[in-house]
């Protein structure tokens, strides 16, 4: 019976409960030409509440004609985002819109998603994390005491020294979202931890030929055409990992936590780390999401299923997710890679 990873969630629906004329729209259909930048879109707000209160200058409505038809195009033009919550108006950007990924089977005569743990979805799309601000709010709780935390995203923690391509100064790499406990004094110390979300990225061949397919077959759910994956090595290993190298000994000696938010799935793909149970003794606490559904329930709705917390240097082994072989197996396999050159007689 064949099994393939095919579309989970798109544009924020499950794919199987897409109609087949649903499934052709969006498969036709191209991120980006309508979007709105984030700027524009705090400024129409700014200006419908400031029209509210009948203080607008004849410039300002002039501008606030232009930002309401660029939000009318958006609207027409682009397909919304149902987990973004750090702006209004939300939109997709992410080309082709596949939020995630989940494993399917055909015994040829009913397409279907495979049971079990091995069916869990997969996320692709960091936003997906973000969906009602449940994650940051369970991680404030469990964290810093406080359900609702303020979130500061894309916040900048290294800073140049200065290179060929880059300033003194410059930011060169960020935390991907603090949260602050309610602080409402600047002469009490912030309280606070940092968050990495980690999606997955796929191994395979891009998701349009299975748009192709989709259009070709008028919309019918069907296996891929197309083996894909998900890549767990370059997601973990080769992405999170340096992230963690990197930021955690200076969160550790600032007295501060890391948090990282992945699904189960992700996490199962792991090898084995070491459970610190008193959370005073982790550098870091992951966070596990899955995406479940109640009878009735129109999408997936994300759920924290699990904290584990760890020390950095237990969460790398994880990471890493193997042992060396032994010497002699290593020259073994080296000599397999060696062409035999035949001797001359």
């Amino acid at each position: 019976m064949a099994e393939r990873f095919h579309i989970a969630e798109w544009y924020g629906r499950p794919f199987l409960d897409l109609t087949d004329r649903e499934r052709v729209q969006l498969a036709r259909h191209k991120v980006g030409s309508h979007t709105m930048k984030k700027a524009d879109v705090e400024r129409l707000i700014r200006l419908q509440e400031k029209e509210s209160m009948g203080a607008l200058t004849p410039r300002e409505q002039d501008r606030l004609d232009i930002l309401t038809d660029k939000l009318d195009k958006q609207n027409n033009g682009e397909q919304p985002c149902p987990f973004r919550t750090d702006m209004a108006h939300p939109t997709c950007t992410k080309p082709g819109g596949v939020c995630s990924l989940r494993l399917y089977t055909d015994n040829h005569v009913l397409f279907s998603a495979v049971d079990g743990e091995r069916g869990l979805i997969r996320a692709l799309c960091p936003y997906r994390f973000h969906q009602g601000n449940t994650a940051f709010e369970h991680i404030g709780q469990s964290l810093l005491g406080d359900p609702a935390p303020t979130q500061a995203g894309e916040v900048g923690f290294l800073e140049s020294t200065g290179n060929l391509d880059s300033m003194p100064g410059e930011d060169v790499g960020r935390i991907d979202m603090i949260l602050v406990a309610d602080h409402r004094s600047e002469a009490v110390d912030m309280k606070w931890c940092a968050v990495e979300v980690q999606a997955v990225y796929f191994s395979g061949r891009e998701m349009a030929i299975e748009f192709r397919d989709i259009e070709e077959r008028q919309g019918r759910p069907s296996m891929p055409v197309e083996a894909r994956r998900p890549d767990y090595r370059s997601s973990g290993p080769k992405r999170l990992m340096p992230q963690l190298q990197i930021k955690v000994p200076t969160l550790r000696r600032w007295g501060k936590k890391m948090a990282i938010l992945v699904d189960v799935a992700f996490f199962k793909s792991m090898g084995e780390m070491k459970r610190v149970e008193h959370l005073s003794n982790c550098d870091v606490v992951w966070f596990l999401a899955d995406f479940v559904r109640e009878p009735g329930e129109k999408i997936y709705r994300l759920k924290i299923v699990e904290e584990f917390g760890t020390t950095l240097e237990s969460a790398i082994e994880g990471l890493t997710g193997g042992e060396a072989v032994a010497l002699e197996e290593f020259e073994a396999r080296i000599q397999r890679k060696i062409p035999v050159v035949p001797l001359n007689n």
